[in-house]
Formats: structure tokens, sequence, C-alpha cells
């Protein structure tokens, strides 16, 4: 079975840094992966991805302070969190893509890690 494990979330300082590692354990035979986000009230949100060839896209919310990395062979991906601020508080999930073909993939949600940034 598929297991995605975030890890490094906390609580920090408007200002401050974090870096979330994910790693999904199991049989994915082609990985890609993100990261999104859900505050308490909102709906869940896209905030950066790593594709099969490594490129990255990051949300404009997050663009200038956040970058996504990662190792696709070893099925990891990162979140460098920099100018961490109140607003950027929420439970982030990693998403593990298993990309079975060009046009079909299985996906995999980690259970998500706090971020909590105070004033």
């Amino acid at each position: 079975q598929v297991q995605v494990v975030e890890s490094g979330g906390g609580l920090v300082q408007a200002g401050g840094s974090l870096r979330l590692s994910c790693i999904a354990s199991g049989k994915i035979s082609n990985f890609s992966g993100g990261w999104y986000r859900q505050a308490p009230g909102k709906e869940r949100e896209l905030v950066a991805l790593i594709g099969r060839d490594g490129s990255t896209f990051v949300a404009d919310s997050v663009k200038g302070r956040f970058t996504i990395s990662g190792d696709n062979a070893k099925n990891t991906v990162y979140l460098q969190m920099n100018g961490l601020q109140v607003e950027d508080t929420a439970v982030y999930y990693c998403r593990a893509d298993d990309n079975i073909s060009r046009y079909a993939k299985n996906v995999y949600w980690g259970q998500g890690t706090q971020v909590t940034v105070s004033s």
C-alpha cells in the first residue's frame, strides 16, 4: 500500500521559515508531487507542484517565498517556506501521484501537517 507522510510543520513567528518534507512509500512507478493547504473555513488550495520532468509551479500567493523541490526517483518532495505570514496558517497536505501513463494517474494524499504562523 502507498503511504504518504508529511513532516516539518510547527509554530513559527511571522517572518520565520519552515521546511516541509514528504515521503511516499510503497509502489510508485512514476512519481510527481505537490503541496496543498487548507485553512479553517476555506477550500483546499494548490501551493506548489513538481512535475515528472522536475519542472515546478508555485501559486501566486506564495511566489518568491516558497520553493518546491524533490527527488522523483526517491518519491520525496520538499517545500521550503520563507517569509511566513499569518495568512499562511493552514494544514499542509502532500499529494503523491503515480503517473501510470500519460493520461492516467493514481493520487495519494498525506494526512497533513499543521503550520501556524503567529504575529
